[in-house]
C-alpha cells in the first residue's frame, strides 16, 4: 500500500501553500489553475499591485466599514480574490477545460473556511475563463467538487439568493 498523496490533495496542498502569501488580515485564500496535469497559474488574496496591503496597514477597511458583514461588501475590500489573481495571470486559451483548486483559511483560528466557495464575482470570472471544475478544500483531506456548468444552469441570483 502506497502512502502517496492523491492528485487532488496534492494540488490542494499547493493551493494552500500559495495562500500563505495572502495579505488579508481576516482570511488566507490561495488557488491554482490546472489543465492537463500542468499548473497554469496561481493566485492569492492581496491588494492590487502597488497599493498598500492590509497586513502593512494593520487595518481591514471592509471590517471597519461593515463590522458585522461576513460575506459581501467586497467593494470596500482592498484585496483582489485568489481566483481573480489566478485568472488574470493566465491566458484564457490555457484555462478552457481546466480545474481550479481553492483553499481558504481563517487568520484568527487557522481553520479551513467553513462553507468556502467562490463569490458571485469570482464565479462570473471562472465561467468566462472557461474553467470546468472548482475543487474547494473543506478539511486537510476532504473537499467538494463543483461543476461550473451548475453555476451556469442554476443561476442563484435569479432566485434572489446571494451565495458566499
Amino acid at each position: 500500500m502506497s502512502n502517496r498523496i492523491d492528485k487532488i490533495n496534492y494540488y490542494l496542498d499547493i493551493a494552500e501553500t500559495v495562500a500563505e502569501r495572502g495579505t488579508c488580515l481576516r482570511k488566507d485564500y490561495g488557488c491554482i489553475i490546472v489543465k492537463n496535469d500542468e499548473i497554469i497559474s496561481t493566485g492569492y488574496t492581496g491588494a492590487p499591485r502597488g497599493r498598500a496591503n492590509c497586513i502593512d496597514l494593520n487595518c481591514c477597511i471592509k471590517k471597519k466599514l461593515y463590522p458585522d458583514m461576513r460575506h459581501g461588501g467586497y467593494d470596500a475590500c482592498r484585496s483582489v480574490h485568489a481566483e481573480q489573481n489566478a485568472i488574470i495571470s493566465a491566458a484564457r486559451k490555457d484555462m478552457i477545460g481546466g480545474d481550479m483548486y481553492l483553499v481558504g483559511k481563517r487568520k484568527d483560528t487557522g481553520e479551513y473556511e467553513e462553507g468556502a466557495n467562490s463569490c458571485q464575482t469570482c464565479r462570473k470570472l471562472i465561467i468566462n475563463a472557461g474553467i470546468s471544475n472548482v475543487i474547494v478544500r473543506t478539511s486537510k483531506t476532504e473537499y467538494i467538487e463543483v461543476d461550473v456548468k451548475d453555476w451556469i444552469e442554476n443561476d442563484e441570483l435569479l432566485d434572489g439568493k446571494i451565495t458566499y
